[in-house]
């Protein structure tokens, strides 16, 4: 359990000022001493008060977690608290200069008050809501405002979290893995990562928690705090924490954390990142993660309507006499622009044109840095004769309980879900024969608007004769804004006769993978596919 405010310090201390002086009135009004400076929590929160009369019924406080102190000379100190802040400037509410007997008398209260916003502000974790740190936010370092301003304000609306809801795949999996795994939850400290409108937390606490803390930086706190207070009986067992999982603190520390992290293509959002952070700041040693390993999915696909789709998007550009102008000068730059769109989307798995590999990676394991930059090789062997088109690419997430472990799939020819697919297409296609192989990357770089640049690579290898020198026949690559999807929201295509002979589930056979021990390092998870259609976990 975290110290309460001043454990580390006295219960309060205090100090004799000369006389202070009112800068809020006008004309500044002075206040002649010796007056009492107290430093203090008896109110709930680290503050500094002083004392007017010497009944204290009149005095000033100054709450320190908005409050800063700057010495003006030897014996003359100025303290204001900050009311509000704008785009340019910070507005106090209010203000007072000290004048203290000596300059040592100033030095000390200068140190006090430097180790009370060192020893509680920043380690303010006794309030059982939790409250924010007043240190550099770790996720602003690395996120742009603009960007993190859109993404709570959208996460902050009832729509968009409906809509998350009604994915009865999503939600449905989530609820049957907690539910399932009651005995990972009864009695349970449960940290919600990210709550949006608590519904997890709810399920947490319908499995027995002991206690939830549901950690949500938006705005939907509010309404998830309604929600809650809308189930008294569940209720009573949950607190809303308004802030963000790198700024908070918490009473205690969690024996599961839960979180619906993913985004498309897994890593898109990039709130992966925070749930690692949560992870290394909240759980305790060898507590689980609901989900615990999540991994991506590739495989080629040939899709000719498609691409046929994308590229005709750009003939606007080729118009020469478009109101008297020539458009045509900005036509390649168009043609390149729409290939750049990663395209969202439910496919037909017969599109694929080589059994998926898939990229693993232990919630539980991974550092947030391994999130930053992540760098897949890619190796296939085509089934049939036929154009590639790209590169499709989906996931699925494992809660990993104790009595039963649950997969939940974005795969092809599942249920749809909110997630659907997403599809790298090339600007130039390469030609392949059946069992010719394919090689190549998939290089995503995370960057500060919350998501990916995608740089795809695939290689067609030599056929024939001479082909075991190797060699490369064909290559083609792209680059995409994972930020910038096409959302294509289709139907299922059709598909092309060739590709009518395999069954849907002959490509998808990677997601049938026997997974290690979660205990042990993580490090190696992929195996051999197995014909196996269920997923071992030792």
């Amino acid at each position: 359990m975290a110290a309460l405010p001043g454990e580390n310090l006295k219960h309060h201390q205090n100090f004799t000022v000369a006389s202070i002086t009112l800068l809020s009135s006008n004309p500044p009004n002075s206040v002649s001493g010796p007056l009492s400076a107290t430093f203090g929590s008896a109110s709930g929160f680290p503050e500094l008060r002083f004392l007017l009369e010497p009944d204290g019924q009149h005095s000033i406080h100054f709450d320190l977690r908005t409050t800063q102190l700057f010495r003006l000379g030897e014996v003359q100190s100025l303290c204001v608290s900050e009311g509000s802040e704008t785009t340019k400037e910070k507005i106090y509410s209010k203000g007072i200069t000290i004048i203290f007997k000596d300059e040592e008398e100033n030095s000390s209260f200068h140190g006090a008050f430097e180790q009370w916003k060192t020893e509680v502000v920043i380690q303010e974790s006794d309030l059982p809501n939790g409250t924010l740190s007043s240190s550099k936010s770790k996720f602003d370092d690395k996120i742009e405002a603009s960007s993190a301003k859109m993404y709570f304000h959208y996460y902050g609306q009832l729509l968009h979290q409906q809509n998350m809801l009604q994915d009865y795949v999503r939600t449905g999996s989530y609820y049957a893995a907690v539910i399932e795994n009651q005995a990972d939850f009864v009695g349970r400290v449960v940290v919600d990562v990210g709550a949006g409108s608590g519904i997890l937390s709810l399920f947490a606490a319908q499995a027995g928690a002991k206690h939830v803390y549901a950690v949500e930086a938006s705005e939907m706190a509010d309404y998830a705090q309604k929600l809650i207070a809308g189930n008294p009986i569940l209720g009573q067992r949950i607190t809303v924490i308004k802030g963000k999982v790198e700024d908070v603190e918490l009473p205690e520390k969690a024996d599961i954390l839960i979180s619906e992290p993913m985004g498309t293509l897994l890593v898109n959002e990039r709130m992966l990142e925070s749930y690692v952070i949560a992870r290394d700041r909240f759980l305790v040693p060898n507590g689980k993660m609901f989900p615990t390993v999540g991994r991506i999915h590739m495989a080629p696909f040939s899709d000719e309507y498609l691409y046929v789709e994308i590229a005709n998007k750009a003939l606007f550009w080729q118009q020469q006499n478009y109101y008297g102008v020539d458009l045509t000068a900005l036509h390649g730059t168009a043609f390149q622009g729409y290939f750049s769109q990663p395209v969202v989307d439910a496919f037909d798995p017969r599109l694929l044109v080589a059994p998926a590999v898939s990229h693993v990676i232990n919630f539980t394991t991974v550092k947030e840095e391994d999130l930053y930059e992540i760098d897949i090789p890619l190796k296939f062997t085509a089934s049939v004769g036929t154009r590639i088109h790209g590169l499709a690419c989906w996931f699925d997430v494992l809660f990993n309980g104790s009595t039963v472990q649950r997969w939940l799939t974005t795969a092809p020819g599942a249920p749809t879900t909110h997630w659907y697919q997403l599809r790298c297409v090339l600007s130039q296609p390469i030609y392949v024969m059946p069992g010719q192989e394919i090689t190549g990357h998939l290089h995503m770089i995370a960057h500060s608007a919350q998501s990916y640049t995608i740089n795809l690579t695939l290689s067609a290898k030599m056929w024939g004769p001479g082909a075991e020198q190797g060699g490369i026949l064909q290559t083609s690559s792209c680059r995409l804004d994972l930020k910038e999807p096409y959302y294509r929201m289709s139907q299922p295509q059709a598909y092309s006769s060739a590709q009518d002979q395999q069954q849907p589930n002959q490509l998808l056979q990677s997601q049938d993978l026997h997974l290690p021990s979660l205990d042990e390092d993580g490090s190696d998870f992929i195996q051999q596919p197995s014909n196996d259609s269920s997923v071992q976990i030792h």
